[in-house]
């Protein structure tokens, strides 16, 4: 009988720590070769780690909530046969370029756990003894603060399904805004500390505030923003637009047998409009590169098409590989792959490499327009606003119609103000008169 420890591998991600979100072993459990250990948060992704060995789970040496450096010690598993490999073995990791594969991938060098966000205690979890659930829907309820006893299951042998606890978060959050917590009776509070008595018991901190460490997605995205706020010059533009015909045809599309199993939204549209739009502006689906012998523009004939998604994770820009291969069919089950995917946090990052252009859809918070800023390695974001019921004059006349606003921000190193105007308003036009993406 020997004893193997598990090092927290390096997933091929490029990142020097991940968080343990859940284990999915205990003590004394038996596992084989490939049964899954734990479950990791990068700053990109949730990633299932498999065992490279069989026996008996000895200690879990990092509990949830724990931030491990690659390389540090995560379990140990007691062996029924002297390793065939020394501790150094590589083990077998999700690959982090194909989702459905494996690749064998480095332990990386030595480390240690090197800090807590949150003790396993104080992580909020959803009451569900006694609820039939997977895993992955589990971890969806708490990162939507879903308490899985509260659901009303639909799965064939009773089970909650993803649709549940997705619908069913969907339902509570439209009451989030009813009331709004008062400020407390005393705004201002000054507290004396004795000079002569430094090392005196202190006052508790002031419970009006809390510090939040900044780690994973929140942490990756600020320096990203960061980045290119800083170093891409930002020009924005925005147009109003009539998108009463964009709304008859998605009417028309939800009502069609065709695009009956699959969500439609005005997104759909605003992605077929850039997809179009970029063919004709293709500058703004470029990228600024810059090397040993000098700044070069990249020009991609193709559009990985990101989509900004707000997720229990954080903010994530996955795209849609050569998106402009695809019919208004196959776009539509991109775009609401990419939605689900996100929303259960199993965007991979894969999912988020290489992307060419980025839409925001802030319409869906009630917003109008931004200035948003450029996804680093691209030149344009484009923004949709809401879509709202306005006065609008036709043939001289003020009707009522279904206006929205179109606004993006583009590197005005590559992109000059005409090409910016011109693209934005290209995108304006196919959300007036969708009929010009028959060409």
């Amino acid at each position: 009988m020997s004893t193997q420890t598990f090092l927290l591998p390096d997933v091929g991600e490029g990142l020097t720590e991940a968080e343990i979100v859940q284990w999915r072993v205990a003590p004394g459990d038996d596992v084989a070769v490939n049964d899954v250990l734990v479950e990791i948060e990068t700053a990109k992704s949730l990633v299932e780690l498999p065992s490279p060995f069989a026996g008996t789970v000895g200690e879990l040496l990092a509990g949830e909530g724990d931030t491990v450096e690659v390389g540090a010690a995560i379990i140990t598993i007691a062996t029924g046969d002297a390793p065939s490999t020394a501790p150094s073995a590589p083990a077998v990791v999700p690959d982090a370029t194909d989702p459905g594969g494996a690749v064998l991938v480095g332990y990386g060098s030595a480390g240690h756990v090197s800090s807590r966000r949150r003790a396993p205690a104080e992580r909020p979890v959803a009451a569900s003894v006694g609820v039939v659930a997977k895993p992955p829907i589990r971890k969806l309820a708490r990162d939507l603060g879903v308490d899985l006893s509260t659901v009303v299951p639909s799965g064939q042998a009773g089970e909650v399904t993803r649709e549940d606890v997705v619908q069913h978060a969907s339902q509570a959050s439209v009451f989030r805004n009813i009331q709004t917590p008062e400020w407390g009776e005393v705004r201002e509070e000054t507290i004396a500390v004795p000079s002569a008595a430094p090392d005196a018991a202190r006052p508790a901190p002031d419970a009006r505030e809390e510090s939040i460490p900044v780690r994973g997605v929140r942490k990756a995205t600020a320096n990203a923003m960061t980045s290119s706020a800083y170093s891409a010059p930002h020009v924005s533009v925005w147009v109003d637009v009539d998108a009463s015909r964009t709304m008859e045809l998605v009417k028309r599309l939800k009502a069609s047998p065709e695009y009956a199993d699959i969500k439609i939204s005005p997104l759909l549209i605003m992605a077929r409009a850039v997809i179009w739009a970029v063919r004709r502006t293709p500058m703004v689906n470029s990228a600024w590169v810059d090397g040993d012998d000098g700044a070069k523009i990249s020009v991609r004939h193709y559009v990985n098409l990101g989509i900004a998604a707000a997720t229990p994770r954080g903010l994530l820009v996955p795209n849609i590989k050569d998106a402009q291969d695809l019919n208004t069919r196959e776009l539509a089950r991109a775009l609401e792959k990419l939605t689900l995917t996100a929303r259960e946090g199993k965007t991979t990052p894969a999912d988020q490499h290489g992307g060419t252009i980025t839409i925001t859809n802030i319409g869906v918070f009630g917003v109008d327009a931004g200035t948003p800023i450029i996804n680093p390695g691209e030149v344009g974001i484009v923004a949709l606003g809401a879509i709202r019921q306005k006065p609008w004059v036709v043939d001289g006349e003020v009707r009522p119609r279904w206006v929205t606003t179109v606004s993006g921000s583009f590197d005005h190193r590559v992109v000059d103000g005409d090409g910016v105007s011109r693209f934005v308003a290209d995108v304006a036009s196919v959300l007036e008169e969708p009929a010009l993406l028959l060409d």
